[in-house]
């Protein structure tokens, strides 16, 4: 895989430099991505093609024998001369059949197989996209590419065994077959076989944009429709089901369009092969009554020209317009392709080396960073966190206390300085050995549609169930799952849906105190619980997690009263740190905020410049 490093322009003289993985050769392009998965099967598929060639040249053969049975009954009444035909007849029919069920058994293994390579391939690739990636993409959207991806694989080989591939072999034997006949038939039969196929297939080409923008038009269509039934509850809530039927009855009509321009472009190839059909089949035929007339040809012969010229005529269209198909289906793997193999932004740097195991040291070092062409969401970080300390990061909303968060994950690539765990930068090690050093649990717990005891065995498969357990009960969920009507293996929903909030941010913290990594992370992992159930479960953070290091992103700052420090962030910048007694003496922002919050107040954010009202908010959580 080919690593680029890519320096976008830069603001305030801060060099920022990004480590660009480009997709593998085979993603860049259709033809390369198809070719791959059958090079990857190549007995196989080399099989399928020969076993389809020996049939279609059986039924070839059989056009001919044909012939020769009826000049057979034609002449004396010599049952030697019939039987012998007959019985070759009879066998090329039977290997014909044979052959056929074979191609379809391989065939049917063969691309189904491929299939599964191919999409277990692609969703390897997204998964190392960067989050910003799933921020911009629907989630339905890409799934749906990569599912039909396969599909449009197997169509695509389908297309090439079977539709093409035989009319191809009818065209070589034909012209054996009328070389035997009459060269002068021959000739005329190969250029005008040559000059119809070769007309459709330009003509298939110039439809190629109207493939393509039918397959954006369909993913784009088929996306929108899965964030809408995704997002059903604030459907409902907001008395919006007659509205969202007439905006996707919108994005349906432009889908509806662009198919119709294509399915009608290809309904026109069929119109012209069909008067080219008309045309060839009425001269062919007839020039061969007129050779038999004169005694050229026999009645045999008139018979294999004629079933011939219309197979090869026949042929030739599906062939063509099978042509016309694959255009269709590359349209939609390049469109796939387009989206899905875009270079990874956030990659592993040449030479990474899984992280060493270590104590849980952190360190910031200048780390400035923004979210596009913006303000940087945080400036001039400098900070070190001793291994086992335990540390608060409060301030206003949208001061940069989540991008803290997430670069420490390498979510993203820091613009300027750099950011070490245990003396090690992030970037030199693998991303995969840096996040298993760390238990995170997310502002918003995203679940799985599976049972309860697999969403927590998430963080450690290998775990047993009673430290399953364990961990549910230190995170105080262990009581409410086994009141659900099947405990632990009660299936929770897509996305958690069954769950309340606070109910699936305590399945999210059992999940870190099962993995039990060397640093935790909580970014306001308990905003969705009562102060009293958010208090529990932060004595017992500090308690199990003692000799662990910790950073815990909150909102309630009485939560964090047993923390051995608090960091206040505003504007992007650390403007205070200490112990909560020590900042509260100081009298600044952090005792502000402790005043507003005793007396039950909600802390109002400072008032942001233009540049930071106008920042994507997917692209800043913090």
């Amino acid at each position: 895989m080919k690593r680029v490093f890519r320096r976008p322009p830069t603001s305030d003289a801060q060099a920022r430099v990004d480590i660009t993985s480009a997709p593998p050769p085979f993603l860049e392009g259709a033809w390369p991505f198809i070719v791959h998965y059958l090079h990857g099967r190549t007995l196989q598929f080399g099989a399928l093609a020969a076993m389809v060639v020996c049939a279609a040249g059986c039924a070839v053969g059989v056009q001919y024998v044909i012939k020769l049975l009826v000049d057979a009954m034609a002449g004396p009444r010599d049952a030697g001369l019939v039987w012998m035909p007959l019985g070759i007849f009879i066998t090329l029919i039977a290997v014909e059949s044979v052959l056929w069920r074979l191609s379809g058994w391989l065939g049917c293994h063969a691309t189904v197989g491929a299939g599964v390579d191919m999409r277990l391939d692609l969703f390897g690739y997204l998964n190392g996209q960067p989050m910003r990636y799933f921020a911009e993409n629907l989630a339905g959207s890409l799934g749906h590419r990569i599912t039909s991806t396969a599909g449009n694989f197997g169509a695509l080989v389908n297309t090439v065994v079977w539709r093409i591939l035989p009319p191809c072999v009818d065209f070589v034997g034909a012209i054996i077959v009328f070389s035997i006949v009459d060269w002068r038939m021959m000739l005329a039969l190969a250029g005008s076989v040559i000059v119809i196929t070769t007309g459709l297939i330009f003509f298939g080409e110039r439809g190629r944009p109207l493939h393509r923008a039918y397959a954006s038009e369909a993913n784009r269509a088929g996306g929108d429709l899965i964030d809408v039934i995704t997002n059903m509850w604030a459907v409902k809530s907001f008395s919006a089901r007659q509205r969202e039927v007439e905006r996707l009855g919108r994005h349906f009509e432009v889908e509806a369009a662009a198919q119709r321009k294509s399915w009608m472009y290809t309904e026109k190839a069929r119109l012209l092969h069909d008067i080219a059909l008309w045309f060839m089949a009425g001269a062919m035929l007839g020039w061969a009554v007129w050779l038999w007339t004169q005694g050229g040809i026999t009645a045999g012969d008139v018979i294999v020209v004629s079933t011939l010229t219309f197979r090869i005529l026949h042929g030739s269209r599906d062939m063509a317009l099978s042509l016309v198909d694959m255009v269709q289906q590359f349209g939609f793997v390049e469109d796939t392709l387009r989206v899905i193999g875009q270079p990874q932004t956030v990659s592993d740097a040449p030479g990474a080396v899984p992280m060493r195991p270590g104590s849980g040291r952190i360190e910031f070092r200048d780390v400035s960073f923004g979210y596009g062409a913006g303000a940087d969401a945080v400036r001039g970080i400098n900070l070190v966190i001793p291994a086992g300390q335990k540390v608060g990061i409060v301030g206003p909303s949208g001061a940069g206390k989540s991008t803290l968060i997430q670069l420490l994950q390498r979510l993203y690539d820091v613009g300027s300085g750099e950011i070490l765990i245990d003396g090690q930068p992030i970037r030199s090690v693998k991303q995969d050995s840096l996040r298993s050093a760390l238990a995170v649990v997310p502002q918003e717990i995203l679940l799985f549609h599976r049972p309860l005891m697999e969403n927590i065995l998430f963080a450690r498969p290998e775990a047993t169930d009673e430290e399953v357990f364990a961990a549910a009960r230190a995170a105080h969920c262990d009581r409410f799952i086994r009141r659900l009507s099947h405990g632990y293996d009660t299936v929770v929903g897509e996305r958690g849906s069954k769950l309340s909030g606070g109910q699936r941010q305590r399945i999210g913290i059992a999940r870190a105190f099962l993995k039990a990594a060397p640093i935790t992370i909580l970014d306001e992992a308990t905003s969705a619980l009562d102060t009293e159930s958010e208090m529990e479960i932060q004595r017992t953070l500090v308690r199990l997690m003692r000799g662990r290091t910790v950073i815990a992103v909150a909102h309630r700052l009485s939560t964090l009263t047993a923390f051995d420090r608090i960091l206040v962030v505003a504007d992007g910048r650390i403007v205070e740190d200490g112990s909560i007694q020590e900042l509260r003496r100081r009298g600044g922002l952090f005792e502000r905020m402790w005043r507003l919050q005793a007396e039950g107040l909600d802390h109002e954010p400072e008032p942001q410049p233009a540049e930071e009202a106008i920042r994507p908010l997917e692209l800043h959580p913090g």
